[in-house]
């Protein structure tokens, strides 16, 4: 039993502790917090901190640290993963000498350099267009 006065906690803290209290007692074996809960507690603990919140909540405080900071969009378990580009834009080449290199990596790690002497950009299209279909 504690013996120091805890100061009153925020209502709407009060009110996921309520929540996670009424999942507690009607959960299952040792389930799995839903990602419902996570997300109220995560908001509330980016407003009053994630310490007060995981000890009136009872959660871990790494855990409930890593939520709050993939809410933030600060990366954690729970980051959603880049957008791929949908469109990128190939100006042609003013002279016909020109050279480059052009560098293409898939998400899953498959690469393909092209290196362009004088190539037009219907010929870049056409070769990438080779290699982001026979990724799928």
């Amino acid at each position: 039993m504690r013996t120091k006065n805890s100061p009153a906690l925020p209502k709407e803290l009060t009110s996921v502790r309520e929540q996670f209290d009424r999942w507690r007692r009607g959960r299952r074996g040792r389930s799995r917090i839903p990602e419902g809960l996570w997300a109220s507690a995560a908001e509330v603990a980016a407003r009053h901190g994630v310490g007060r919140t995981a000890q009136a909540l009872g959660l871990d405080y790494y855990a409930l640290g890593r939520r709050v900071a993939a809410a933030k969009g600060g990366g954690g378990e729970q980051a959603a993963a880049p957008t791929p580009a949908t469109f990128v834009e190939l100006v042609p080449a003013r002279s016909g000498g020109a050279d480059c290199v052009v560098e293409l990596e898939s998400c899953r790690g498959s690469k393909m350099r092209i290196h362009l002497r004088g190539v037009g950009a219907s010929e870049l299209s056409a070769l990438s267009r080779s290699f982001w279909e026979g990724q799928s």
